[in-house]
């Protein structure tokens, strides 16, 4: 990792400076230490001698590197939530600095990473996203925007797959107000996705179904024009 490099240079040259003087440990001290740790992949000793060192030393030129390589170590030892503080902490006291992407990223892949977990998902896909679409937007050409830009895909794909999860129970349970609901949510919101053919389908039996002919009419016209090929398109009559 870049950050590595750049501190260990800097501990260097402090080193030679001396001592500082402080009670305890000086912050070169407590950074040779932390980063032992981490070399060590005790990520949670790692962590607590970073957020140590921000804690110690809040005025020092490092102290924000500190915060972000206690919120790396934090997320390398799934420690999701601790990481998402300490990121907190981080745009509070260092919402100019030159890392916000990297932090921007690492908020987003805390979520990310929680999102397969049926126990803590909770809506970690709509954060996860959240935090992707604000890195691209704020800095599209920031190292970590493209990478974002394909997770941004994947979540959108996930989560307009649950909401056509719920069309699907919706239908069979003869809900038509509700299926329809959440089939247009898909088609506007999630227009780039591989649910897009299918609820515009669903549109068109959902319509059919309540006898309004045009509007399943004007679905099905959509979905051909838009996906011809589609294999929802050749399931249509």
């Amino acid at each position: 990792m870049r950050k590595i490099i750049l501190i260990c240079a800097l501990l260097t040259v402090a080193a030679c400076g001396g001592k500082q003087p402080e009670p305890d440990k000086t912050l070169p001290e407590i950074y040779n230490g932390a980063y032992k740790q981490l070399n060590k992949k005790h990520y949670d000793l790692a962590a607590t001698e970073f957020l140590n060192a921000e804690g110690q030393f809040p005025a020092s030129t490092w102290a924000a590197d500190a915060l972000i390589m206690a919120a790396y170590s934090q997320y390398m030892d799934e420690d999701f939530p601790g990481a998402l503080l300490t990121t907190d902490r981080f745009m509070r006291f260092h919402p100019g600095h030159n890392d916000v992407p990297y932090i921007l990223y690492l908020r987003g892949m805390c979520y990310y990473r929680q999102v397969s977990d049926v126990r803590r998902e909770q809506g970690m896909s709509t954060y996860a996203l959240q935090q992707f679409q604000q890195l691209v937007e704020r800095f599209p050409k920031s190292e970590y925007a493209e990478n974002a830009e394909n997770k941004i895909l994947i979540l959108k794909n996930y989560i307009a797959g649950k909401v056509m999860y719920s069309a699907r129970t919706d239908m069979a349970r003869e809900n038509w107000p509700s299926a329809i609901n959440r089939l247009q949510t898909v088609v506007t919101d999630a227009q780039e996705t591989v649910m897009t053919p299918e609820a515009l389908y669903r549109l068109t039996e959902a319509y059919t179904a309540i006898g309004l002919p045009e509007q399943a009419k004007g679905f099905a016209q959509m979905l051909r024009l838009n996906f011809p090929n589609n294999e929802w398109t050749k399931k249509l009559k």
